[in-house]
């Protein structure tokens, strides 16, 4: 296994992309603070999914706290002196955390979040853009930034509408509450949830079951899911990318696996 790690302008809090084969682990660390992203994570964060966006030999992508968190939102020791006033709070979501998130949402790849503990504000938002949300049984969520005399930005919001819808959305951020994973999962916002104890194991296992499958099917799949959803017309080169795996080896090697009753070997060509 391979890993690799920025550094932060505030020592201790970085994120880390650690490999092995076609699975890439993403992991948020900002030791005694739950995790909460600093503005420097929020750039890692982006380098790490641009760069795995770019790399054809993933297959699929964890997303990850350290210490038993996701991540409890921003770091809000950073807000004073980046937040000040409106020109920084524009910077701060539109040039800094919009980016981020932007990165993680159309990474061609399947991201899979495991959520332990915390997964508040940011760390929501963040967790919102993956495509997969395993969560433990005692894991909390929630946006209260209310209590903190702001909104929810547009770009941050988008992912949390995505999911749930606006009468949901509208709720969450209004009261402000944190509450548990039942709910979540009630509320569309998890796909499953299990044992606290399982969560690794059982994220590991929705990756591994991932990336049987071909993963060139699992890029068009996730590219015009996301073009479906935003109820865009289908055009003609909808229609090819749709049926682009057609004369590909990996649609090939499927139907012929499957006749010789073995095990398929996708290579994502």
């Amino acid at each position: 296994m391979s890993q690799s790690t920025l550094s932060s302008a505030i020592e201790g809090a970085c994120v880390s992309l650690e490999r092995e084969g076609g699975l890439a682990w993403v992991t948020l660390s900002n030791p005694g603070r739950l995790n909460a992203i600093t503005v420097s994570m929020w750039g890692q964060l982006q380098q790490v999914f641009e760069a795995l966006s770019q790399d054809m030999s993933v297959r699929c992508v964890i997303i990850r706290g350290a210490d038993g968190n996701f991540a409890a939102g921003a770091d809000i020791r950073e807000f004073p002196e980046l937040r000040g006033d409106t020109a920084g709070v524009r910077h701060y979501h539109q040039e800094i955390l919009a980016p981020a998130l932007h990165a993680v949402a159309e990474c061609p790849h399947p991201v899979v979040a495991q959520i332990e503990g915390v997964c508040v504000g940011g760390g929501l938002e963040i967790a919102c853009q993956a495509d997969l949300r395993i969560a433990g049984a005692s894991a909390r969520f929630g946006v209260p930034i209310n209590k903190l005399g702001f909104s929810m930005a547009p770009d941050e919001m988008r992912g949390l509408l995505g999911l749930v819808g606006r009468a949901t959305t509208l709720a969450i951020l209004l009261e402000g509450r944190v509450f548990d994973a039942a709910e979540a999962l009630s509320l569309g916002l998890l796909t499953r949830v299990v044992p606290d104890a399982e969560v690794a194991d059982q994220t590991l296992a929705s990756a591994e079951r991932i990336m049987r499958g071909a993963p060139l099917a699992a890029r068009i799949n996730k590219r015009q899911s996301r073009h479906m959803a935003a109820g865009l017309p289908l055009t003609e080169s909808d229609y090819q990318d749709f049926f682009s795996y057609a004369e590909s080896r990996d649609h090939r090697e499927g139907v012929s696996a499957f006749l010789a009753g073995r095990t398929p070997t996708f290579t994502g060509e």
